[in-house]
């Protein structure tokens, strides 16, 4: 993969700090919320909104992602709020996390719109379960619904299966066990065990737990896999020069980026020369670094999209925090726990805290710049956020002021 740096460079002088997060807002995570998406939708952008101290009337922009089920229009008129100027969707699923935040922060650096909303709204639990698969689909013309007919008939139906592929291959290669996946789950449910707003509050698990947890397909324990959640998130996004006079201190877009490598797939990319890496987060990577003129060394905690743990590893050599093959030693040692060299998903990530499509990850690393959270990592500058892997992607840079 080869990247044109001027064109990153240029792209550096127009978008850092030009754009902040002003506000955040949440439901409660849940099983069963009981009440709409969007219900949701609603109650979270309204928190957000007052989060930052801005009301419905400020909003003239939405993005979101394409897979949510609740129009910005509709959303926007049940909040009370008035005329748009800039509307997105994004697509490929958990791909599309910080995506919304980059289309946001463009919006706002270019003048399209003065205060963009970002938000994720899903009971993915009690009524749209994700993780069971595509077996049950309607075959229909589409170039998407028949990409399936390359790999379902043998028998990979789900996210999981998918996964499964590239993380034995990964084993293989680099010596990695199931242990090492382990110590994944093992991080983010001691960081929930302290968050009260996480699904796995005061139940932290050991490794033996998930050595001991049943197999979903080889080599993915359940332990391995993100839960399934009920709840909403979102995020207000407007100018760095307005941000400082809002309510709360602003979370400055250092850097955004979006990638989708050559001959990208969704989550099945077993045909390329390689299936051991995540080449579209390394030019999500690669980008961040470049506009925000920082290096790995400049990071002080990330949140890693953690929808399956073995893809956490290969993030993490992605943005060079280790070398290739060399993240199982990195997280042996401890690195990724609160206390290590990069503590990660400090709220406890989708595997502790809810499977919202990563923007409560977002929202975390919010609190940590604000020093909010409640597992807050010392000395905080700057925290890397990562999207959905496996498919076209997208990370953020978020600072201090």
């Amino acid at each position: 993969m080869s990247v044109d740096f001027k064109v990153v460079s240029h792209f550096a002088s127009d978008l850092r700090d030009r754009a902040a997060i002003a506000g955040i807002g949440a439901t409660e995570f849940s099983k069963d919320s009981g009440r709409s998406e969007m219900r949701l939708a609603v109650e979270a952008v309204t928190a957000a909104l007052e989060d930052a101290g801005l009301e419905p009337a400020d909003v003239d922009g939405y993005s979101v992602f394409s897979m949510d089920n609740n129009p910005a229009i509709e959303v926007n008129r049940q909040i009370g709020g008035g005329d748009l100027r800039f509307f997105g969707r994004v697509h490929y699923g958990g791909g599309a996390a910080c995506a919304t935040v980059l289309q946001a922060a463009m919006a706002v650096a270019t003048g399209v719109a003065n205060t963009v909303v970002c938000y994720r709204a899903m009971n993915e639990r009690s009524m749209q379960r994700f993780g069971a698969g595509v077996q049950d689909r309607r075959p229909m013309p589409t170039a998407e619904s028949a990409h399936f007919g390359w790999y379902a008939p043998y028998g990979l139906l789900t996210p999981a299966s998918w996964v499964a592929m590239s993380a034995r291959r990964y084993m293989h290669e680099y010596g990695a066990t199931s242990e090492d996946f382990g110590r994944v789950s093992v991080a983010d449910r001691k960081h929930a065990a302290t968050n009260p707003a996480a699904w796995f509050y005061q139940q932290p698990i050991s490794l033996e737990d998930h050595q001991r947890s049943r197999w979903i397909i080889d080599p993915l324990r359940l332990l391995d896999c993100c839960q399934e959640s009920d709840g909403a998130v979102a995020v207000v996004v407007t100018s760095a020069e307005r941000a400082r006079d809002l309510r709360q201190p602003p979370a400055m877009i250092r850097a955004a980026a979006q990638g989708a490598s050559h001959e990208q797939q969704m989550m099945t990319g077993f045909y390329a020369d390689r299936i051991t890496g995540l080449p579209e987060m390394g030019l999500v990577a690669q980008q961040l670094y470049a506009t925000a003129g920082l290096t790995p060394d400049d990071i002080q905690t990330a949140i890693i999209y953690d929808h399956f743990t073995p893809f956490v590893l290969i993030q993490l050599e992605e943005f060079g925090f280790c070398k290739k093959g060399e993240a199982k030693d990195f997280i042996r040692d401890g690195n990724i726990e609160l206390g290590g060299r990069l503590p990660i998903n400090t709220h406890g990530g989708q595997l502790g805290e809810a499977y919202i499509h990563g923007m409560n990850g977002i929202n975390e690393a919010v609190r940590q710049v604000r020093g909010t959270a409640v597992n807050p990592v010392k000395d905080v500058e700057h925290v890397v956020v990562t999207a959905g892997t496996g498919v076209p992607t997208s990370g953020l840079i978020l600072g201090r002021d």
